[in-house]
């Protein structure tokens, strides 16, 4: 994890929905931090600076350096909500971290070598991806900031699960602790060629049903 993420916050006093808008219209977002045995403690951070931040991908996957009134602490940011229809962040949570307690994050997947897949290159297959993310559990040191699925060798019809994914040192799936395996990433025939092919099926017993009828009224 070579970049690292500082987000500026306040202390938050003004409680309440007026209060928060007002903090709004003030570029400002109302968040709330928490964890590591202590009292939650409300902030703002600001909107311009949360929001470009949050444009980069390793921001939800790394342990951010959140300075409250100039006061470091280690936090990963644990729930974002958005306005449904402005580009506004509204709210965000901040969980506070240990060096010795692990974490559960969820972390972006990045999947390598579709392109010469073979059941893409000369399947004619299409690649399907089941998940974008995964939540991982790992001591803070351990946090991955993404993980790579390689499908280079990816078949018709052959699906990636959970299980098969190579895993860094120090890092569990959170899935697999309650034994659910579930498929990551599969190859499958383009969805229009399998009607087209039922097309043409149900189009044959037609015909042949038409030439019985012909031939029995003979």
């Amino acid at each position: 994890m070579s970049d690292e993420f500082v987000v500026e916050a306040k202390s938050r006093e003004a409680q309440g929905t007026g209060a928060s808008r007002r903090l709004r219209r003030d570029g400002w977002t109302p968040a709330i931090v928490y964890g590591a045995g202590k009292a939650p403690q409300s902030i703002v951070v600001s909107h311009r600076q949360l929001y470009r931040q949050m444009g980069y991908e390793a921001f939800f996957s790394h342990i951010l350096k959140l300075e409250i009134d100039g006061q470091p602490e280690s936090v990963v940011i644990k729930a974002v909500q958005r306005h449904p229809a402005r580009k506004q962040i509204l709210h965000a949570d901040f969980l506070r971290v240990r060096a010795d307690h692990a974490i559960r994050v969820r972390v972006p997947l990045h999947f390598e070598g579709e392109a010469v897949a073979p059941g893409v290159k000369t399947g004619g297959g299409v690649v399907e991806h089941m998940m974008n993310d995964v939540e991982v559990e790992c001591l803070p040191k351990h946090l991955p900031e993404y993980i790579a699925v390689d499908i280079s060798k990816l078949e018709l019809d052959q699906t990636v699960h959970l299980s098969e994914i190579p895993l860094p040192e120090g890092v569990e799936l959170v899935e697999l602790k309650h034994e659910n395996d579930a498929g990551v990433v599969a190859i499958h025939q383009p969805r229009k060629v399998e009607e087209d092919e039922e097309d043409e099926g149900d189009s044959g017993e037609g015909e042949q049903a038409s030439d019985d009828e012909g031939e029995s009224e003979d």
